[in-house]
């Protein structure tokens, strides 16, 4: 028998649909998480304290979060420095293969991007996805400024710098659609300004004074008249909880993608008022301190706006820390600091919560590098990524989400230090090529004795470098070394 249709049934109809329209939007929706990538600079892996019980500084909210998450233990960057760790967690390819071979960018205005013009990065992925895509915080990647002349600066043009002309290549331009923070590092690199999007914030026309010239590893340059060292964490937060606020107001039916760099806990060690003497450790660990904060305010937004059943956080650090004060293990009991060739240069913190995905209060010993994450964010939207993209990079989404695999476990990472030293790890062992010392400071490889000089560490027996078997195994010695050849050619 046919149904009248009357004002009554039509309205209930189009409930009906309207109903199923949005069932259908959130099934949709929920298949793509918000994802919210942490990175801090300079913290180790003794730093936090789910990794540390003796830590002398208090981390509640990354405590909190590993307690509600999957804690993993062997996770490291692919450099001990902060440049070509984030080359390689944005594009999943090995900075070593760029134009920067060791150390970090240090052309403070001429430096042309680090990541080429075409290649693809984790934020034109997701966006392709249908994210929309921010960072917030520390670049140096490169990005080059335009000059008063008209033409791109080249090193060494502060004082020819037209500050109020947009920057070339920076984050806009890598698939973000939308960068606050700084060009380098936020506190020790010049100029001491916010760029938002393509532009500074306020124009750098004095010179910084000579108290914050004389802290250890600022480089002397132009800072913005409003500009507070001591602050920077704090503005870079409020970013970013005002970016997730803001989503949720004028994009509520599409996913996010926040990679947020704050500055801490790196040199030069200006402590805000308010996290003054909050650890044991020092001005350092004051620092660490604010990291911790700044993941309180972002997890605390999320759960205010009703984000946190639907994203994934991660939590970790650009390489290993410098060296503790007051006692304070920043390494833990790893061998080696920042800049280093040995696992305290490079293992670093990693956490994840993922509601609903990831089990609370795990822990996993899964080895693997932030170059992974490129091939993992795919993984989790099924995209196949094209060739030459994410060269270096492998799908670790079953350990993300707690499985274990052999082959995860077999898979070659290699590791860089500040010296262009290489290290290469497979199941139980490490290599490291060409010195029997850090890879920093005055220590290079030997590059035509790389088969006579090295060390070797199995590392299931001996996690923290202690008993070199360099001489012991050759075969071991000859395999690896062949194998991370292969990988660098």
């Amino acid at each position: 028998m046919p149904i009248k249709l009357t004002s009554t049934n039509i309205s209930a109809l189009l409930v009906l649909c309207i109903i199923s329209l949005n069932i259908g939007c959130t099934r949709e929706r929920d298949d793509k998480p918000n994802i919210v990538f942490i990175m801090a600079d300079d913290m180790g892996y003794g730093d936090v304290g789910s990794y540390n019980q003796d830590s002398k500084i208090q981390t509640a909210n990354m405590d909190k979060l590993a307690t509600e998450g999957l804690m993993f233990t062997h996770v490291h960057t692919p450099s001990s420095l902060c440049t070509p760790t984030r080359y390689g967690l944005l594009t999943g390819r090995y900075c070593w293969r760029t134009r920067l071979k060791e150390w970090v960018l240090a052309d403070f205005y001429g430096d042309t991007p680090l990541i080429e013009e075409e290649r693809m990065t984790i934020a034109s992925m997701l966006k392709n996805e249908g994210y929309k895509t921010a960072c917030i915080g520390k670049w140096h990647v490169g990005m080059t400024w335009n000059t008063k002349d008209g033409r791109p600066a080249s090193y060494d043009e502060e004082d020819n710098v037209d500050f109020t002309k947009p920057v070339i290549g920076g984050p806009i331009e890598r698939g973000f659609d939308y960068f606050f923070g700084t060009a380098g590092c936020s506190t020790s690199d010049p100029p001491y300004c916010f760029i938002e999007n393509k532009k500074t914030i306020s124009i750098p026309n004095v010179m910084i004074p000579e108290e914050m010239d004389a802290r250890p590893g600022v480089v002397k340059g132009l800072m913005a008249s409003d500009w507070s060292q001591e602050d920077v964490d704090v503005r870079l937060t409020e970013k970013a909880v005002d970016y997730i606020a803001n989503h949720q107001t004028n994009h509520p039916d599409d996913p996010f993608f926040l990679y947020f760099v704050p500055s801490s806990p790196h040199i030069p060690w200006m402590v805000p008022d308010f996290m003054k003497g909050k650890t044991e450790e020092g001005a350092r660990g004051d620092l660490v301190a604010l990291v911790d904060w700044c993941v309180g305010q972002i997890t605390e937004a999320l759960e205010e706006y009703g984000l946190d059943d639907n994203t994934l956080i991660i939590v970790t650090s650009d390489n290993g820390p410098r060296k503790g004060a007051n006692g304070h293990k920043s390494a833990g009991e790893f061998k080696g600091y920042k800049s280093q060739i040995w696992d305290g240069g490079h293992r670093v913190p990693f956490i994840a919560k993922w509601p609903g995905r990831i089990k609370p209060g795990t822990k996993s010993d899964e080895v693997f590098s932030l170059t992974d994450m490129m091939a993992t964010f795919a993984a989790l939207h099924d995209v196949e990524l094209p060739a030459n993209t994410a060269e270096d990079s492998y799908n670790v989404l079953p350990a993300l989400l707690g499985g274990t695999t052999r082959e995860n476990k077999m898979r070659p990472r290699v590791f860089h230090s500040g010296n262009g030293v290489f290290a290469i790890q497979q199941g139980d062992w490490k290599l490291i090529q060409g010195t029997k010392g850090s890879g920093s400071g005055k220590d290079r490889a030997h590059a035509n004795s790389l088969l006579v000089v090295g060390q070797l560490y199995n590392l299931t027996n001996d996690p923290f470098e202690r008993s070199d078997l360099w001489d012991k195994y050759p075969e071991k010695v000859i395999e690896l070394n062949r194998l991370l050849e292969y990988i660098k050619n």
